[in-house]
């Protein structure tokens, strides 16, 4: 069969799989073994190809896993994808559990550079941060970090900029809701984030998320990292931008000169993320970053893997890494929690992938599971989070989320992640601060059509010029860097102001 840099041009993943994955366009006639067998029509790349007949009810296995059955009967060649594989879905329990070793920290001597906060926090980004507690007053916060970012007074004093943190909610919600508790989280732990040198919060006086209520959750209510005031209370709009001017600049002169000094890797938490996903998702970048969390928590850093609609179908294999069943209960419970969820507002788990997924190759949510948990490499499961709850262990840790990217990755910020790796095939265009993110394409063709928003080409696996190690040691090192300053493609570009995105569930009333 036709060979691409000495790789045949379809990829069995496993030797259990009956489909392969096209490295590159197939056009109908192209062989897809080493039998005889031909692509029966046109297949693009990304896609599966049969590789063995499948009877109509068959299992259609990828990875070794089945990723969901024939809906008709297969040939060998023949496109596989939602036009002739069927979702099936799968009851997973804890009977036969047996926990998994505790992945041990073997690796001390790496360092990064970065801000050595007093709580004893290593920040990688040193912003000055501004949070609204409600949409009301979201404005008087972009007013106040345009005015003190334009001026330069405060870049002047070493620190990367102020970060307004806005969103659309806050009020006419039950405080007694998940929704209401995501938000206070969601908040309390980006007014603890290590980037921000120090924040000022603002609300508007009257609104359900009281601020000095807000202030109390976050801990910081000793006035050396946080102030606060309402804008009713200071005399309108005019009057809270010209008193929060005066605040930050106060305290950024009264603040601790601050510079990058050497940390251990123990300070570096990791969001582990995907967006616009294809069908090399879970063959290149995924993979990569996977053996790059793996090095990290060897070093005796923190990783976290969210989205929790997007390990569905794949959970058992996080429940065989959980060290103990506690570990593995909590992710039960968050999977039945997501069933529930989705039932009652007229949904399904299965409602995934997206569009553009299907469109790069992926067919059902095991299928995209299955690539999703590659990211978190093969260190045991720590602990499971509740959304944006802080990350207090070691090691590879999953937090619940939504599969929306920009609501993960904030949950992922405000449990404490202070750099996100984000992989994709389709070319996703976001960042995140005040973390760093880093863009890990998965595919060669769409890295160099987006090469001013990508840092790391994993497509080189797919072309047979590197491997998921090389790949993974080298997602490593960018991590270490951008952690000790260097900007990622999405802070070169400007990206982050508008990615904050919490949580909202239950009603607005």
């Amino acid at each position: 069969m036709e060979l691409i840099n000495d790789r045949p041009a379809v990829i069995r993943l496993n030797t259990h799989d009956n489909v392969g994955v096209a490295a590159r366009p197939l056009p109908e006639g192209m062989p897809v073994d080493d039998r005889g067998h031909v692509a029966a029509h046109n297949i693009d790349a990304g896609h599966k190809v049969a590789l063995s007949p499948i009877a109509a009810g068959g299992e259609i296995v990828k990875y070794g896993q089945v990723i969901g059955v024939a809906s008709r009967a297969i040939g060998i060649g023949e496109h596989v994808h939602t036009q002739n594989l069927e979702m099936r879905e799968r009851d997973t329990t804890l009977q036969g559990f047996k926990p998994f070793p505790r992945t041990p920290i073997t690796e001390q001597e790496r360092r990064f550079d970065g801000y050595h906060r007093a709580d004893g926090q290593v920040g990688t980004r040193n912003y000055i941060g501004i949070l609204s507690t409600v949409n009301c007053s979201a404005t008087v916060a972009k007013m106040v970090a345009s005015s003190l970012n334009e001026s330069g007074e405060l870049a002047a004093l070493g620190y990367d900029g102020v970060v307004p943190v806005t969103h659309g909610s806050g009020c006419a919600m039950n405080t007694e809701s998940e929704g209401f508790a995501f938000l206070e989280r969601v908040l309390a732990g980006y007014a603890r984030h290590p980037n921000f040198a120090f924040v000022l919060i603002i609300g508007l006086g009257c609104e359900t998320n009281q601020v000095k209520q807000l202030v109390a959750k976050s801990g910081l209510d000793d006035g050396s990292r946080l102030a606060y005031f309402n804008i009713q209370e200071a005399g309108g709009t005019r009057a809270s931008v010209r008193l929060a001017c005066e605040r930050l600049v106060k305290m950024a002169r009264e603040c601790p000169s601050v510079e990058r000094r050497p940390a251990p890797l123990s300070h570096l938490t990791v969001a582990l993320q995907c967006g616009g996903s294809d069908g090399y998702s879970g063959i290149t970048a995924n993979p990569a970053l996977g053996h790059a969390a793996d090095l990290i928590v060897a070093h005796g850093g923190r990783v976290i893997l969210s989205e929790t609609p997007e390990i569905y179908g794949a959970e058992h294999l996080l429940l065989d890494r959980s060290v103990d069943a506690s570990v593995a209960g909590k992710l039960l419970e968050r999977i039945t929690w997501w069933k529930h969820y989705t039932r009652i507002n007229g949904a399904e788990l299965n409602n995934n992938p997206s569009p553009g997924n299907k469109a790069g190759g992926l067919s059902t949510i095991l299928e995209k599971s299955l690539g999703a948990v590659a990211k978190s490499g093969s260190s045991s499961l720590n602990d499971v989070l509740e959304y944006a709850e802080p990350c207090q262990q070691p090691g590879f840790n999953f937090m619940d989320s939504p599969g929306y990217d920009p609501v993960s990755v904030t949950g992922q910020i405000a449990a404490g992640a202070n750099i996100v790796c984000f992989t994709t095939g389709r070319g996703s265009v976001s960042g995140f601060k005040p973390a760093p993110c880093l863009k890990l394409a998965t595919n060669t063709s769409m890295f160099e059509a987006m090469q001013e928003d990508m840092d790391i080409n994993c497509g080189t696996i797919i072309d047979g010029a590197a491997d998921i190690d090389d790949v993974g040691r080298e997602i490593f090192e960018r991590i270490i860097a951008v952690a000790s300053g260097k900007l990622s493609a999405s802070e070169d570009l400007g990206y982050g102001d508008n990615e904050f995105v919490p949580w909202l569930v239950g009603a607005v009333t």
